[in-house]
């Protein structure tokens, strides 16, 4: 699926327009977007599936960042949109996604694009097959436990997006 546009959105999330995604990215236009994290329990620990972002990509290539993000397409549902995403880049489908909670952040780019969005924030509890990633979105990916990333956030936080350490503590206590 074409995903070249994004929904437009006032702070209550309520859809005010679409524009396309690269200029809505050059203005700083807040629209609604989504991000997933896939959990799953592996030697007593909580890990959670992180992909870094193909070098390719228009802005972020290189970095990591949680299990999967993305934007609606205008009309389209937002659980079915991030379902069907998660398909896209990582190559695998699951039959539901759990709503944990949304966001607002306003994050300026190297290459003066502005990450300006309504996030909302999901889980799933799965243990998919990601070797048939989608390499002009996923560079890699990597299981990390909860206190791997705490660390990475702190010693080595300009190898993320500047999404994720925010998403990440919104999501962070429904991984526990």
């Amino acid at each position: 699926m074409s995903r070249d546009f994004v929904v437009l959105v006032d702070t209550n999330d309520n859809v005010i327009g679409s524009e396309e995604k690269l200029l809505a990215h050059q203005k700083g236009l807040l629209h609604r977007a989504f991000s997933i994290f896939i959990a799953r329990q592996h030697q007593g620990e909580t890990q959670v599936l992180l992909q870094q972002r193909a070098w390719s990509k228009y802005h972020c290539g290189g970095l990591w960042s949680n299990s999967c993000c993305s934007h609606p397409q205008p009309e389209e549902e937002l659980k079915s949109s991030a379902l069907a995403r998660l398909n896209e880049e990582l190559g695998f489908t699951l039959e539901d996604l759990t709503w944990v909670d949304s966001h607002t952040y306003r994050a300026e780019l190297a290459n003066e694009l502005v990450e300006h969005e309504l996030d909302h924030l999901f889980v799933a509890w799965a243990e998919p097959d990601v070797s048939q990633f989608n390499p002009s979105e996923v560079e890699a990916t990597s299981w990390r436990s909860l206190a791997q990333i705490d660390e990475q956030l702190v010693s080595h936080p300009q190898q993320f997006t500047p999404w994720f350490a925010p998403t990440y503590e919104k999501v962070r206590a429904s991984l526990n």
